[in-house]
């Protein structure tokens, strides 16, 4: 298997172990990888929607200062892999999120809900 930005170093400092953490990339100061437009990781589950309204996601943003000009990270709400809603951040900024919210109320029955950190044009 090739070594990449995904699977080099499966543990905490890619987000693999511990509670809510997310990584794209490596956690760990120091260690970078080349990523491109549209790498991304994401996190999904099956969850039935009937009678639900909002779907939220409370989170911590945190993009690296090493991040060049021109690109930014992404957080996004995913139902069935269609963005209903993202924030975005910028170099070197960190902030928590408390406003991420889908707006559900039209589906009912099981969809597949997620939330992908994306590298996108800034």
């Amino acid at each position: 298997m090739e070594l990449t930005a995904f699977t080099s170093r499966l543990g905490q400092g890619q987000g693999r172990l511990g509670t809510g953490v997310f990584v794209l990339g490596d956690d760990e100061p120091g260690r970078s990888f080349e990523l491109d437009i549209g790498d991304r990781v994401e996190v999904s589950q099956s969850v039935d929607l009937t009678g639900v309204t909002l779907v939220r996601s409370v989170m911590r943003l945190r993009v690296p200062e090493t991040l060049p000009a021109g690109f930014a990270w992404e957080a996004s709400l995913v139902v069935d892999g269609v963005i209903y809603a993202s924030v975005r951040g910028r170099t070197g900024r960190e902030r928590t999120v408390t406003d991420l919210a889908a707006n559900v109320s039209k589906l009912a029955g099981m969809h597949v809900i997620g939330v992908r950190l994306e590298l996108v044009p800034g």
